[in-house]
């Protein structure tokens, strides 16, 4: 492969035709893994002979004609949310034990879709303790930086599976987002990521978040979010909320582009949000060009008010549940911020107020449903800022909760739709900006499809560790 970050697309091409392997492909992203992770700190368990010897038997079945499926051999990560069997899933806590192997028997519905069609699993990646915020750090782990700048957060709480995919520690991997957590760390690190519909990926276990999460595809192109969607957005046993099997691909009409579609923009939502000038800028010029390519484009709020209130609720009383399950004393022995927002938020919750923040949810969605009857997909941005510097919970510096800068991602958690982030600029800093595709329940392969003229007419660029001289060396691509 002579790309510096190849696709999955590129990569299943290249091991039909013969020009590269999975065994190839594989050792780059260990080589990747090595020259990166120890200044981004993406991983928290890499299982190199085993990722290997499963990339051998892909190269074996390639050359035999015989492929599992067309992203056999494809080098993958998985965040350490998601069971995996074999490997420990610590969740980032240090509340969870290690050393019970007894205990990692079984795969997550899409780790098992990721295995059963031939996927390299090359390891597990960071998150913050039981992916409760967003930036991605953890007692247990530390912190995880940037590609485009590892002094600045990567975003969480998938932040771990974000910097993998962006530097090639891997083609594409799975992350959970319940009020933001794929779309979150793929702004702030240049990625494509895709919250789909609720239940279109069956979750097990069931999220202590309740519905409000979600797993979803992290992936370097829109191409590949739909791909990865067909491979694991299919109904499993173990979740009784998962969607019914897809009536078709994902990847039907990508290229369909966007004349006659109904676009609304809104570069606040109707809240009272400072975007940084450069983020609603990249915003309004992203819709403009669709609106070049033949779109009718409105600059429009769509009525609601921030829900913020109520998903504290919903959120922090899930996260008060999990924390009691571990026994007395272990509020203490988790990370402090999640301790104050449980005892802010969760702890003392009653039913009545639960009842109360699922009304408001349902009141939103209900307007979302009768905004999509006019408008077809809702542009905003991903996040009103660009990255800002690690070791912060917030911008400036200071400790605000995290969902006092992440205003246009949660809602949708609330409302169960499906939500693309995918570049759209960057920063006269060179910092990653994302745009923000919603549209209404179930439109999953629409939202992809304006998230695909989006990548056609604003190509982003690589992050610059990726061309970086490598340590003592002269200054080769990666």
């Amino acid at each position: 492969m002579t790309s510096v970050r190849p696709t999955v697309s590129e990569l299943s091409a290249a091991f039909a035709s013969g020009t590269s392997t999975p065994l190839e492909a594989t050792e780059r992203a260990l080589e990747a893994i090595d020259r990166f992770d120890p200044v981004v700190h993406a991983m928290v368990l890499v299982d190199r002979e085993g990722a290997l010897a499963a990339a051998r038997e892909a190269t074996r079945r390639w050359a035999a004609g015989t492929p599992l499926s067309p992203v056999d051999g494809i080098p993958t990560t998985i965040k350490d949310i998601l069971l995996t069997r074999g490997w420990p899933t610590l969740r980032g806590s240090l509340l969870i034990d290690e050393g019970q192997p007894q205990d990692w028997t079984e795969d997550a519905p899409a780790v098992a879709r990721l295995r059963a069609a031939g996927c390299v699993l090359l390891g597990k990646n960071s998150t913050p303790e039981f992916a409760w915020k967003g930036v991605t750090d953890s007692l247990r782990h530390g912190p995880t930086g940037n590609p485009w700048d590892p002094g600045l957060t990567a975003g969480g709480s998938s932040g771990g599976a974000a910097a993998a995919v962006a530097l090639g520690m891997g083609a594409w991997s799975i992350g959970t987002d319940g009020g933001g957590s794929v779309r979150i760390p793929a702004s702030f690190t240049g990625i494509v990521a895709l919250k789909p519909t609720y239940g279109r990926i069956p979750l097990y276990p069931a999220s202590p978040y309740g519905t409000l999460s979600h797993a979803g595809p992290m992936t370097t192109s829109v191409a590949d979010a739909a791909l990865l969607l067909d491979l694991v957005g299919r109904p499993d046993p173990r979740d009784w909320s998962a969607l019914p099997e897809p009536s078709g691909s994902f990847r039907e009409g990508l290229e369909d582009g966007v004349v006659g579609l109904r676009v609304a923009v809104s570069p606040r939502l109707g809240l009272d949000v400072d975007n940084d000038p450069a983020v609603e800028s990249a915003v309004l010029a992203t819709a403009q060009r669709l609106a070049e390519d033949g779109a009718r484009v409105e600059q429009v709020d769509p009525g609601i008010s921030d829900p913020v209130d109520a998903f504290h609720v919903l959120w922090f009383s899930g996260a008060a549940k999990v924390i009691e399950g571990y026994g007395p004393g272990a509020l203490e022995r988790v990370d402090p911020g999640l301790r104050e927002a449980v005892l802010r938020h969760g702890a003392g919750a009653s039913a009545s107020a639960y009842l109360d923040a699922t009304a408001v949810r349902m009141d939103l969605g209900r307007r979302m449903g009768l905004f999509h009857e006019t408008y077809d997909v809702l542009l905003t941005p991903t996040m009103p800022i660009p990255p800002f510097e690690l070791g912060h919970q917030a911008p400036g510096g200071d400790d605000a909760l995290w969902t006092s800068w992440t205003p246009y991602t949660y809602p949708f958690n609330m409302t169960q739709q499906p939500a693309l982030s995918v570049p759209c600029g960057t920063t006269s800093e060179g910092r990653p900006i994302g745009l923000q595709v919603v549209g209404a329940r179930h439109a999953d392969a629409l939202v992809l499809r304006v998230g695909r003229a989006v990548e056609r007419r604003a190509p982003v660029g690589l992050p610059p560790m990726l061309y970086a001289p490598r340590a003592g060396g002269r200054g080769e691509e990666a």
